[in-house]
């Protein structure tokens, strides 16, 4: 997901009433694709290492040439320090969707009392701090969860995303994620009637999140490289459509100290809080019905999370996880980044033929490629493939390693790009010995 400003989130494409339309045309898969599906069949190229449009720079050194068919292989998620992440049909009916489950509990009792454990929560490597739907946790839970208050005004966050807003209150709880605990994290409970307040009109930017239906997912785990959702900026100096004071229907904008503000769960482990890993299976040129994977928590902390010798490339990033990509003639200054919150490639390429939604449709699969940079000058190449959305979808599948979508202004390597991967997020001020001081990302392919 794509978060507006200095929040970070995805460029999810929800399209609500795609779902019946699918079912007609006897597809099964996907929770955006066109409205009409056609017929057209999709042809693998292959050449995986081929590139019909070139970048218009070639990168000064290359430290990793990766194919459009990595082959890396998922860490067991058995371990304390890991979760298993599952792409596929849920009660959203959401191609690719990485899905985990968290637990929640009263802050403070080192997540032994009155937890709820919440599923289908999309694991967001754009995105920081953990959002829930009130709806999603058992009200013997959420009533002892701690309301942030400013005097005797309730705090109110809103999160601006690409595809649309949330708004919430701000309480306090211990998370449980594997065998790893943060105790009392500031979370968003969105759609909160603790609440009495309406968005202010400076968030309603976009649709709303009123219900998970809305977001395709019962809430937003986000463990991208920024330990709090906003910052230093909102300490001193809070902008519109962040955090707000309310009392009854009126909301004034809010300062929050750094502690109090949404944060990156990760950050409060008592070990592996350095930053994750995201690891996904391949899957084949017309996708598969299902894809598991593991996100591991921690970086150089244990045998299962090495970056150091792995032959990683390694990225540093701005504060929010973005580095530098060119594409086609174009360079995307700090605005490309890896995004499991998105469930395609956004990018903009005139040359490819586009449906009503804006999913490509090429009459072949199509090869391509963007170099990319990171702020310590570190290069490389990612190659990957551009198949037909409307075959895609009309397969019945839910992962996809070719799904894309046309978006100006910046280039958005989503969950497409993560299948076959290991991704590292390094979050910002904590260090590794493979990645230095974050923010950082890095990958493997094999």
């Amino acid at each position: 997901m794509n978060q507006i400003n200095t929040m970070r989130t995805m460029a999810w494409a929800l399209v609500a009433a795609l779902l019946t339309s699918l079912a007609a045309c006897g597809g099964g898969g996907g929770g955006s694709s066109s409205a009409t599906t056609t017929g057209n069949t999709t042809t693998s190229n292959s050449s995986n290492t081929s590139s019909a449009s070139t970048p218009a720079s070639t990168p000064a050194t290359t430290s990793t040439l990766s194919s459009a068919n990595p082959t890396a292989v998922p860490t067991a998620s058995t371990a304390a320090n890991t979760v298993p992440v599952l792409v596929s049909v849920t009660q959203f009916n959401r191609a690719n969707a990485p899905m985990a489950s968290v637990t929640v509990c009263t802050a403070g009792t080192n997540a032994t009392s009155n937890c709820t454990t919440i599923n289908n929560v999309l694991v967001d490597t754009e995105s920081f701090g953990l959002r829930l739907f009130a709806s999603a946790i058992a009200s013997t839970t959420l009533n002892t969860l701690t309301l942030q208050t400013s005097g005797s005004a309730t705090v109110a966050e809103c999160a601006l995303f690409g595809s649309g807003y949330s708004w919430g209150t701000v309480r306090n709880a211990d998370i449980k994620l594997g065998g790893e605990v943060g105790q009392n994290v500031p979370i968003q409970v969105m759609e909160d009637t603790a609440l009495t307040a309406t968005a202010p009109s400076d968030c309603q930017q976009a649709p709303a999140f009123s219900q998970p239906s809305d977001l395709g997912a019962n809430g937003i785990l986000g463990v991208g490289v920024a330990p709090q959702d906003c910052g230093s900026q909102c300490v001193t100096n809070s902008p519109t459509g962040h955090y707000y004071a309310c009392s009854g229907a009126t909301c004034s904008v809010a300062n929050r100290q750094l502690a109090q503000q949404v944060g990156n769960p990760v950050q409060y482990f008592t070990t592996d809080n350095n930053g994750v890993v995201l690891e996904m299976p391949a899957v084949g040129t017309s996708g598969a019905a299902s894809a598991s994977g593991t996100l591991v928590f921690g970086i150089d902390t244990q045998s299962n999370n090495t970056l150091a010798g792995s032959g990683a490339t390694v990225l540093t990033t701005d504060s929010s996880g973005d580095f530098t990509a060119t594409y086609n003639g174009v360079t995307f200054s700090d605005n490309a980044f890896f995004d499991s919150g998105s469930n395609v490639l956004f990018f903009q390429d005139a040359t490819i033929a586009t449906n009503g939604l804006k999913y490509f449709v090429p009459s072949s699969t199509l090869a391509r490629s963007v170099a990319i940079t990171g702020g310590n000058s570190v290069n490389a190449t990612i190659d990957f493939n551009v198949a037909n959305a409307n075959t895609l979808f009309a397969s019945g599948n839910y992962a996809f390693n070719n799904l894309a979508s046309y978006l100006n202004g910046t280039f958005d390597l989503g969950m497409p790009f993560f299948y076959g991967r290991h991704v590292y997020y390094g979050i910002s001020g904590t260090a590794s010995a493979g990645g230095g001081t974050g923010p950082y990302v890095g990958f493997t392919s094999s």
